[in-house]
């Protein structure tokens, strides 16, 4: 059973060609790499995926509803809701504020946010699921630290029990295990693979191409548009990597290059 199909999804950012055509399937209880250079679209496709950027054509249904805007960003509240209690979004390092004064179990009490009543107070339930999800990452002991007090590894881990928390069933990666020490990155795998048996879809993207064949059952490869959907052994192929790279790559070791120079140059 599918839960995420995007359709022939085009981004643009003004005048340049964020993502182009880009269409696949995920299917339920699935964990998926996402495979590209810096500025091959990942970003832009999990954002697109959450509603944050508009489309300039296609469409995305998650479990069957249309959840992205248009061009002009419109998009119903409806939609908006139905998103929102699906899907959740672990973000890069960078683009959080890590001085912010608020706790890990704050961090964490997030993802219960749309199941408060008008009180927005967290009940008995919610408290425990909280509970839940710290233990399962191993922040117990954390939880009244200030986020920013923890090691990247750990910051991650927290961020990854926020989507525990709130139960999504979609939960979008972005590069999780970038700057993180070998026990997150263990750990993460575990709860990453656990989630997945548990019926809950992951996109992960990432630049350890040795680490994706721990965890992934497919992988996409882009390049501002979909080079291949397969296993990852076939997208791993030396001859796929220098579509998506531009050079050949050791599929075994980590990948951070950039779509600098003809490739940024495309346009609608």
């Amino acid at each position: 059973m599918s839960l995420l199909t995007c359709n022939n999804v085009h981004v643009n950012y003004g005048p340049v060609r964020a993502l182009t055509g880009a269409s696949f399937t995920l299917g339920t209880g699935r964990i998926c790499g996402l495979i590209g250079m810096n500025g091959s679209g990942k970003s832009t496709l999990f954002k697109a995926i959450m509603g944050v950027v508009p489309m300039h054509a296609g469409s995305i249904t998650l479990d069957g509803q249309p959840v992205g805007g248009n061009r002009t960003g419109s998009r119903s509240k409806n939609a908006h809701r139905h998103r929102a209690g699906l899907v959740s979004y672990v973000p890069q390092s960078e683009e959080i504020d890590w001085t912010f004064p608020i706790s890990v179990r704050e961090v964490v009490n997030m993802g219960r946010y749309r199941n408060l009543g008008i009180t927005r107070h967290l009940r008995a339930a919610d408290r425990a699921a909280v509970d839940e999800a710290l233990a399962r990452v191993e922040l117990t002991d954390l939880a009244d630290r200030q986020i920013g007090a923890l090691s990247g590894g750990q910051r991650k881990r927290a961020f990854v029990a926020r989507a525990i928390a709130q139960g999504a069933q979609l939960l979008l990666l972005d590069e999780p295990f970038a700057g993180v020490d070998k026990r997150s990155e263990a750990m993460l795998i575990q709860v990453i693979k656990q989630l997945r048996d548990e019926g809950a879809t992951v996109l992960v993207s990432t630049h350890d191409l040795a680490t994706l064949r721990q965890f992934a059952d497919e992988a996409l490869l882009l390049r501002r548009r979909i080079l291949m959907h397969d296993t990852p052994e076939k997208v791993l192929a030396p001859e796929n990597l220098v579509r998506a790279f531009g050079m050949e790559v050791d599929a075994g070791a980590p990948v951070v290059a950039t779509t600098e120079g003809a490739a940024l140059e495309e346009k609608e």
